[in-house]
């Protein structure tokens, strides 16, 4: 205040600035503005409108409900029109009794909706969790309502209560007072005791669904003169989860950012989402295997304000997409968010990549997106995962490779590999190099992965590609494999890894494994109790090592032969039985009381022949053994 001037107004500390006009009424947003005042206004929610239009018509009125389900499905409004629907009452008309028909506001209806009746009290249970809290509402519920039908309490956040205070609540909650009601209200369901939920009547809100999500989005729309697309209404749907409060907040502020127009591209910079459009090419190059595609997209998205996170959980989200147009494609074409774009290249994709790539894709995406999110260099993170996603789609699913592998086992390496270059030969090879289009890449067509027997597929290797590089397809120049010793029988590669000073492994053959199935190239076995699950690892880097060549070890459920550490003991005890029951043996055992069988020993033939050449080219012959 200046005693000379009078006030100072902020038109002449800022020149050219207006005289602020003070607002008539303060803004609402539209998650207040628009918030159901009646059972009519509820959307989604048809099934638990009708069991409570059902009981109340049937006076069949229970004295608590449970409502629960994610946030910003309508739980609190929910409550508040309960309460409503109680006591309404209209001046001037009969009183009916509880009701859901709400055409008009009744006598307790505004101060209901602002929260001010003194029949109906809200409790924030996330603040008042003690039991005193709990023991002042039992100590006025003994009272009449002053002016409403029924005294109806809303707890808000009911799961936050402490255990005392829900131990207080038991015996009012079981036996209230006619006059009294109870709505409870919470999000995590699980924490609260059963002893709560089986006093109530249990009504789980349903998320929204996006159709119906949409139209709502777009009636609001028309209801403030805003003009919006329906794609863009469509992301901010998707945003949502199927929360309308979610989805109201996000519309504000899509309005707001837009200055009055919601478009797409508004919409996605709002939320830092990236174009579905350039993630279908982001898809379409990746599962090609067109690596500098990718990554000129992916940076492309990153510079426009995309997140990679966010750009890897919209591919694991196309992923779902052509998997669901895959299996189920009339119920996924019919969702009523995804674009024409989503909808027809989708389609394409699911017509020719096959189930296994793309849940091998899915699986690869969500374990890349958590290490995107917590990576110190998120785009690098996102260009690595998109690495292992473009070359695993080249590779041969599990089931492939072991068809391949038994056709090589069958028809050996000369089939196999001329099979595998004629295959090569018959494969469709991407074209030489990609044009610019729009500033992005033009992407080839995509290869067809899918049928139940596909040819063996070709390694990718990187070739020279303008200024770049690219993954093509290398003609198969298997390296020649060292000759390895063939093992034959099991037995055969216990010997081996004793040879080979493997004590360890050795031991662990011969007394954790029962041996299930086994030819060359491949074993099966079953871990016996307490076994090292590592040995089916160890045994086929192992045998990778020592012959060579690459061996399959796995494991299975199946029984399996007895391990060769039982055999060997279970023969020892039955050449002692034998040797124990020799005439000869019983003599002696009995003229030295006290003597024991420690070994018995095979006796060599007189007169055997020599076993082996010696060098000098003299025969060496075993020297009779006169112990038994």
């Amino acid at each position: 205040m200046d005693a000379t001037s009078g006030p100072l107004s902020d038109a002449g500390l800022l020149p050219g600035l207006p005289e602020p006009t003070p607002a008539a009424t303060p803004y609402r947003v539209l998650a207040r503005k628009y918030r159901p005042q009646n059972f009519d206004d509820l959307i989604g929610q048809g099934a638990m409108v009708r069991t409570l239009a059902n009981a109340f018509a049937a006076n069949r009125i229970p004295q608590a409900w449970m409502l629960t389900g994610v946030r910003g499905v309508g739980k609190t409004t929910t409550a508040r029109i309960l309460a409503r629907g109680l006591n309404y009452i209209r001046d001037g008309h009969p009183d009916t009794g509880p009701t859901i028909a709400m055409p008009e506001l009744g006598r307790h209806c505004q101060a209901i909706m602002e929260s001010r009746h003194m029949d109906v009290l809200e409790m924030d249970a996330a603040s008042h969790t003690g039991i005193d809290d709990v023991r002042g509402i039992i100590d006025g519920i003994r009272y009449s309502p002053v002016s409403a039908r029924y005294k109806v309490y809303i707890v808000d956040e009911v799961h936050m209560l402490s255990e005392k205070a829900f131990n207080a609540f038991l015996k009012t909650l079981e036996e209230p007072p006619p006059h009294a009601k109870f709505v409870f209200a919470t999000t995590e369901i699980r924490k609260v005791p059963v002893t709560i939920l089986s006093r109530c009547q249990r009504f789980d809100l349903r998320r929204v669904e996006a159709e119906t999500l949409v139209g709502h989005l777009a009636w609001i729309c028309a209801a403030e003169s805003v003009e919006a697309d329906a794609e863009a209404l469509a992301a901010i749907t998707r945003a949502a989860e199927g929360s309308v409060r979610d989805a109201l907040s996000l519309l504000d502020q899509a309005i707001a950012h837009g200055a009055g127009l919601v478009s797409a591209q508004s919409v996605r910079d709002m939320l830092g989402l990236a174009d579905r459009g350039r993630i279908v090419d982001l898809f379409e190059a990746v599962m090609r295997g067109d690596i500098p595609a990718s990554f000129a997209e992916v940076r492309g998205q990153y510079e426009a304000g995309a997140d990679p996170a966010v750009i890897l959980s919209d591919l694991a989200s196309f992923t779902h997409l052509v998997t669901r147009l895959k299996l189920v494609p009339d119920e996924a074409a019919a969702d009523p968010t995804l674009s024409e774009a989503e909808r027809s290249r989708g389609s394409a994709f699911a017509k020719t990549l096959s189930v296994r790539v793309l849940s091998r894709a899915w699986q690869i995406l969500l374990k890349a997106i958590p290490e995107v999110q917590t990576a110190t260099r998120p785009l690098a993170a996102a260009e690595m995962a998109l690495v292992r996603l473009a070359y695993a789609a080249d590779l041969p699913t599990p089931d492939e490779a072991l068809r391949q592998m038994k056709a090589q086992a069958l028809t050996g390496p000369a089939a196999a590999s001329g099979a595998a270059a004629q295959a090569l030969a018959q494969s469709p090879s991407p074209s030489p190099g990609p044009a610019m289009a729009e500033g992005r890449p033009a992407l080839p067509p995509i290869p067809t992965f899918s049928g139940e027997a596909p040819p063996p597929r070709p390694a990718l290797t990187m070739a020279a590609n303008g200024g770049g590089s690219r993954p093509a397809l290398a003609s198969p120049a298997p390296a020649p494999q060292p000759e390895g010793p063939r093992l034959l029988r099991f037995t055969d590669v216990v010997a081996l890894a004793d040879a080979k000073r493997d004590i360890g492994l050795k031991m662990a053959l011969e007394r954790e494994v029962h041996l299930v199935r086994f030819e060359e190239g491949r074993i099966e076995f079953r871990l016996a109790d307490g076994g090292r699950q590592s040995i089916a690892n160890d045994l086929a880097r192992a045998l990778d090592a020592w012959t060579g060549r690459r061996w399959i070890v796995a494991l299975s459920k199946e029984a399996g032969e007895p391990t060769l550490d039982a055999t060997a003991r279970a023969a020892t005890e039955t050449r002692h039985q034998n040797a124990a029951a020799h005439p000869l043996v019983r003599e002696v055992l009995a003229r030295f009381p006290g003597a024991q069988i420690v070994d018995v020993r095979d006796k060599a033939p007189e007169g055997s022949p020599a076993i082996e050449a010696a060098p000098t080219g003299e025969a060496e012959t075993d020297e009779p053994d006169d112990e038994t």
